[in-house]
C-alpha cells in the first residue's frame, strides 16, 4: 500500500511543479513493473504495464497516472482553448437546438422525441391518434411550441440532474399502452436498469432490474415482461427471464440461459405482434426460438443453430420471411416458410443470391416487402411486390447513403427511408409503393449551411494486392487538386459494419478550413459484399490495415493532400486500425486520432473475462491456437510498437468502457512515450464518467471532438 500512494504522490507532484506552458509541460513517466502474459501453448510476452489494469476502477496509483494524463492533457492543450472554443461555437451554432424527430405511429399513437434549447437531453413523448393528426401535423405543432395534447414520456433532462452520466437505452409500451418499462445506464457501461411506469396514474412501480442489456418485450397480457440479465463478470448476455410487473425480481423465473459465450442475445416481437422471439448470434452462427405472444409458455426453435448458418427471420401472416447465407448464399438471399412448418426443408426462395449484390436487410409490409441491399460499395432499397416485380428508389448524387427508416406498421402502402451524403444533411421520404408519390417528411436542419458549396466524389484506389478500393470524398467548392491541402482519413474495417458516407455537422468545421474529408471503405468492413468482410478479418486482417495505408498513397498522389498533411481517425476497432497503421507506415501521417482504441488484442483475447472476448473468437481468432496467437502478434499495435518517429497522436477513451477496456490505450500510451523518437506531441484524454460512447447529452460530446480537432488542426498548420 505505501508503494501505491508514493507512486500516486509522485506522478501528481511531477506536474504539480512543471510550468504552465506547453513547450516545457513534462509528459507523466509511469512506473514499470514486471509481468509476463502466458498463453496456453507455451508463448509468453512481457507487459510491463499490466497493473494498469484494474476491473474495479479503484486503484490510486492506476487512477493518479490517468489523472496525470489528463492534466498533461490539459497543459499541451491551453494554448488551443481559442480554437476550441470556436470549433464548438461553430458545431452547436449549426443545430436547431428546439428541434423533434418524426413522429411514429403506433397502436393508436404517435410517439417522437424533441428537444428543447439549451438541454442536453431529449423529452419522449406521444399524441393520441385522430382526426387530423399525422406525423406532419405533429411536427408542425412542435415547432410552433404548441404541445397541447402531448403526453410527456420520459424527460430525460430530468432524470439526468446530477448526474455526470446519464443514458436511456430504450422504452418499450405495453400492447394495450398503458404501461411503460424503461432502461438506464448511469455510467456509461451499458449495463441497465429497467424500471416500469403507470401511464394511466403516472405513477411508478416499486421494482427495479439491475445488470440487463436493455432488451424487453411485453406479452399480450400487459403485465407479463421478458427481458435479458447479463453475467455481472463478463457482462455478457446470459439469461432471458420473465417478470410480472408489481412483483420482487428475486423471484423472476429463467425461460431461457445460453451456455455458450461466443454468442450474443436479443429480443424482439415479430412484425404481426403474434410472436415473442429470442435470438442468439454468433460471428458465424445464429438460432432463433419463438413463442406466441398471447401466451408465450414454450419457445419453439426455428432453425437449429450449425457453424457458418447465419439467419435472421420476421413474421407476417402466414409465413415466415427469413434473410440467410444457407446453400452458399455468401451475400444472402431471402427465402419464406409457412407458419405451421419453418423448418429448413421448407424454405423456399423469394429473392435469389446474386454474386454482385449484397442482401442485408429487409421489413414485411402487406402487400410488399422492402429489401436493403449493397451493390458497388452504395447501398439501395428495392421495393418487391407480391407480383415478384421490383423497383428501386432512386438516389441523385455519386456518393451517398440510403436505408430503411421507422416503419412501424405493416398494414400500409407507404414506405419510409432516409437518404444522406458527406454533402446532404440526414433526409426521411415516405414513398407511397401504390402510386410512386414521394413526400419529403424531414431534413435534418443544418444553420447557416448551404450544401451547394461543397462537392462529395466517389474514387477507387488500387490496393498492393490488385483490389479496388472505394473511397467517398468532400471538399468545398473551389478546392484544388494541387497536393497542398491537409486532409482527415477515417476508416473502420471490422465485424463486417459499412461505414456509409453520411452528412457530418463537425465535418462542416474542417471543410470550411480547406481540409478534405475522406472515408476509406477498406476490407473488414462489408461495403462490397460478403467477400469485403471475409478479406479482412480472421487470417486475413492485414488487408484491412494495408488497404487504408494504400488509399492514403493514392489520395497524396492523385493530388487530394500534401504528403505531410495527413490526419487519420478511427475509433474502438478502428483504433486498432490506427495502431497498426501508425506501427506500419508512421511516416504517412503527421497526426493520429485514436478514440477508445482496441490496441492490445493478444491479452485481451486471451482473457475470456473480459466483455466481447469469447464472442469474437470468430472475428479475431482464439489466440490460445498457436496459428492465430502466431498471427495477432504480428498486427497487435500494443506488440509492435518500437523505436521509431511516431506522428503526433491523440487517444482518447473512458474510464468506464465495457467494450474496450481503459486500460488498453493506457497501456499503449505508456509503452509509446517509452519508445517514440519523434518530436510530435502524444495527447492521451481520459473521460473518468464515461464509457465506450464518450460523455452523455447532445452537446458535450462536442466538446471533446473540439479538442480533438483543434490538437489535429494544429498539427496540420490549418489556420
Amino acid at each position: 500500500m505505501r508503494t501505491t500512494l508514493l507512486l500516486a504522490t509522485t506522478i501528481l507532484m511531477t506536474l504539480s511543479h512543471n510550468p504552465a506552458s506547453a513547450a516545457d509541460a513534462t509528459p507523466p513517466d509511469a512506473e514499470k513493473r514486471p509481468h509476463v502474459v502466458k498463453a496456453p501453448h507455451g508463448a509468453e510476452r512481457k507487459d510491463e504495464y499490466y497493473w494498469l489494469r484494474d476491473d474495479k476502477r479503484e486503484d490510486r496509483a492506476m487512477l493518479a497516472y490517468l489523472e496525470a494524463e489528463n492534466a498533461y492533457a490539459d497543459q499541451v492543450l491551453a494554448p488551443l482553448k481559442a480554437v476550441q472554443d470556436r470549433l464548438y461555437d461553430e458545431i452547436v451554432g449549426r443545430i436547431k437546438q428546439d428541434d423533434s424527430s418524426i413522429p411514429a405511429r403506433e397502436r393508436g399513437w404517435w410517439y417522437y422525441a424533441r428537444y428543447e434549447t439549451g438541454k442536453d437531453y431529449p423529452i419522449h413523448a406521444r399524441r393520441k391518434d385522430g382526426p387530423g393528426v399525422d406525423a406532419v401535423s405533429i411536427q408542425r405543432a412542435n415547432e410552433a411550441g404548441d404541445f397541447a395534447g402531448e403526453e410527456i414520456l420520459l424527460d430525460v433532462n430530468v432524470l439526468a440532474e446530477g448526474k455526470d452520466y446519464y443514458a436511456v437505452g430504450a422504452y418499450e409500451i405495453s400492447q394495450d399502452n398503458t404501461v411503460m418499462a424503461w432502461a438506464d445506464d448511469t455510467n456509461g457501461r451499458r449495463q441497465y436498469t429497467f424500471r416500469f411506469r403507470n401511464l394511466a396514474t403516472g405513477e411508478d412501480y416499486p421494482e427495479q432490474i439491475r445488470g440487463t442489456s436493455g432488451d424487453l418485450v411485453f406479452a399480450d397480457d400487459n403485465r407479463t415482461v421478458f427481458y435479458i440479465e447479463n453475467d455481472p463478470e463478463t457482462l455478457l448476455t446470459k439469461r432471458v427471464k420473465r417478470h410480472v410487473i408489481g412483483t420482487d425480481p428475486k423471484d423472476d423465473a429463467v425461460v431461457y440461459e445460453e451456455g455458450d459465450d461466443s454468442f450474443y442475445m436479443g429480443l424482439d416481437r415479430t412484425r404481426d405482434d403474434k410472436y415473442i422471439v429470442i435470438g442468439v448470434s454468433s460471428t458465424v452462427s445464429d438460432e432463433l426460438r419463438y413463442a406466441p405472444a398471447a401466451d408465450p409458455a414454450a419457445f419453439t426453435v426455428l432453425a437449429a443453430r450449425e457453424r457458418d448458418l447465419e439467419y435472421s427471420a420476421d413474421h407476417l401472416g402466414d409465413r415466415w420471411v427469413i434473410l440467410t447465407n444457407a446453400d452458399g448464399a455468401k451475400n444472402f438471399k431471402l427465402v419464406e416458410a409457412p407458419t405451421a412448418s419453418a423448418s429448413r426443408g421448407e424454405w423456399k426462395d423469394l429473392v435469389a443470391h446474386d454474386e454482385s449484390v449484397f442482401l442485408e436487410t429487409f421489413e414485411l409490409f402487406d402487400g410488399f416487402i422492402a429489401l436493403g441491399e449493397r451493390s458497388d460499395a452504395l447501398e439501395r432499397v428495392r421495393i418487391l411486390r407480391e407480383d415478384g416485380g421490383s423497383d428501386y428508389v432512386k438516389a441523385d448524387e455519386p456518393a451517398y447513403s440510403m436505408g430503411l427508416s421507422a416503419n412501424t406498421e405493416p398494414d400500409t402502402t407507404k414506405l419510409r427511408y432516409t437518404y444522406t451524403s458527406l454533402t446532404t444533411p440526414a433526409t426521411t421520404y415516405e414513398l407511397d409503393t401504390a402510386t410512386g408519390e414521394r413526400t419529403l417528411l424531414k431534413q435534418q436542419p443544418v444553420l447557416g449551411y448551404d450544401p451547394s458549396q461543397y462537392v462529395t466524389e466517389r474514387v477507387w484506389a488500387t490496393a498492393r494486392d490488385g483490389e479496388k478500393i472505394p473511397v467517398s470524398l468532400v471538399y468545398r467548392k473551389g478546392f484544388r487538386k494541387d497536393g497542398t491541402a491537409a486532409m482527415l482519413q477515417y476508416a473502420y474495417g471490422s465485424y463486417g459494419m459499412s461505414m456509409d458516407p453520411g452528412f457530418s455537422v463537425t465535418t462542416v468545421s474542417l471543410l470550411d478550413r480547406g481540409m478534405v474529408y475522406a472515408l476509406a471503405h477498406i476490407r473488414g468492413g462489408q461495403e462490397m459484399g460478403r467477400r469485403w468482410y471475409d478479406d479482412g478479418k480472421l487470417l486475413k486482417k492485414i488487408n484491412t490495415f494495408t488497404d487504408f495505408i494504400d488509399v492514403t498513397d493514392f489520395l497524396v498522389q492523385e493530388g487530394y493532400a500534401a504528403p505531410d498533411r495527413v490526419a487519420a481517425f478511427g475509433g474502438s476497432a478502428g483504433g486498432l486500425l490506427m495502431g497498426a497503421v501508425s506501427n506500419m507506415a508512421p511516416d504517412r501521417y503527421r497526426v493520429i486520432l485514436s478514440q477508445v482504441p482496441f490496441v492490445d488484442v493478444v491479452t485481451t483475447m486471451l482473457d475470456p473475462s473480459i466483455p466481447l472476448t469469447t464472442n469474437e473468437y470468430d472475428e479475431w481468432g482464439n489466440p490460445e491456437e498457436k496459428r492465430f496467437y502466431d498471427y495477432m502478434v504480428t498486427y497487435s499495435p500494443y506488440d509492435n510498437l518500437k523505436a521509431q518517429a511516431y506522428p503526433a497522436m491523440f487517444v482518447g477513451t473512458g474510464l468506464w468502457d465495457s467494450q474496450v477496456q481503459y486500460w488498453e490505450p493506457a497501456k499503449y500510451v505508456a509503452r509509446l512515450r517509452d519508445l517514440d523518437t519523434g518530436n510530435g506531441p502524444i495527447v492521451f484524454r481520459t473521460n473518468m464518467e464515461a464509457g465506450h460512447g464518450g460523455k452523455s447529452g447532445r452537446f458535450r460530446r462536442f466538446r471533446e471532438q473540439a479538442e480533438m480537432y483543434a490538437f489535429m488542426l494544429d498539427q496540420l498548420g490549418v489556420k
